[in-house]
């Protein structure tokens, strides 16, 4: 499945660049885990940071911010397959979970609770692990 991690990025960080910086490291912390469970992890700010810079973002809340930002979750929703909402206050992290539910996208708090991906070979099921793709 292609998963949208969701959680805190700006929120409670009063614009702090340093802050935002160690929430991005905690949803990006979680992206590996998810690779290795057989799926392909996505976090809106991978796509929307390269953006802010090419539209000249100069701060967290200016135009190209909320051009972008927020826009781009919102268009990765529509092509992802579940969302894994981490921990923390976050109003784009609970949008992003009210846009995934209203298009009846499953919705996972935990790691522990994302399904393992397997693989069909020769008729066969074959378990990621097995097949030396995951280690």
């Amino acid at each position: 499945m292609l998963i949208l991690i969701a959680g805190p990025y700006r929120s409670g960080t009063n614009d702090d660049p340093g802050l935002m910086e160690q929430n991005l490291k905690r949803l990006e912390a979680a992206a590996l885990p998810l690779f290795r469970l057989g799926h392909i992890p996505v976090i809106g700010e991978w796509v929307a940071l390269p953006l802010l810079e090419q539209a000249g973002s100069k701060k967290p809340g200016d135009e190209p911010y909320e051009e972008i930002l927020y826009p781009v979750a919102q268009r990765l929703l529509l092509k992802c397959d579940a969302v894994l909402r981490l921990e923390g206050a976050s109003k784009g992290a609970d949008e992003d979970v009210r846009i995934a539910k209203a298009r009846g996208l499953k919705v996972y708090y935990r790691l522990e609770d994302i399904p393992r991906t397997y693989l069909v070979s020769s008729g066969k099921l074959l378990s990621l692990r097995k097949t030396g793709i995951l280690a």
